[in-house]
């Protein structure tokens, strides 16, 4: 999921960054997601693990991720914050009812009818 471009102006730890925060917001890493260790994801990267753990380190610092001693890291649980959750949620609900290939309507009266049982 993450890609490195080591001919990038960018440092690695930014692009790193960058990706993980992309995607907790669009909702590809939603609330609770385990990240991979510091040390597995620079492997997998082909970078330090002291390029990941910045990365890291920033991403808790601007409330994105948080860490959970030896259970890992995971992408925040911002309970204040509602209605982004909400809608991160809603995106991955459309992203799925378009998969099934149900029409906005029929989406629509089953969220209707979810909400009311």
């Amino acid at each position: 999921m993450i890609v490195v471009d080591p001919t990038s102006h960018v440092p690695p730890y930014e692009q790193v960054r960058q990706q993980i925060e992309a995607m907790a917001e669009e909702g590809a890493m939603p609330p609770g997601h385990r990240l991979p260790t510091v040390r597995r994801l620079a492997d997998d990267l082909g970078l330090a693990a002291n390029t990941v753990a910045r990365a890291y380190r920033e991403l808790e610092q601007a409330g994105v991720v948080e860490t959970q001693g030896r259970r890992g890291t995971f992408v925040a649980v911002r309970g204040a914050d509602r209605d982004r959750e909400g809608e991160i949620a809603a995106r991955q609900y459309v992203r799925r009812v378009r998969e099934l290939g149900l029409d906005a309507e029929n989406a629509v009266r089953l969220v209707r009818s979810a909400l009311e049982g």
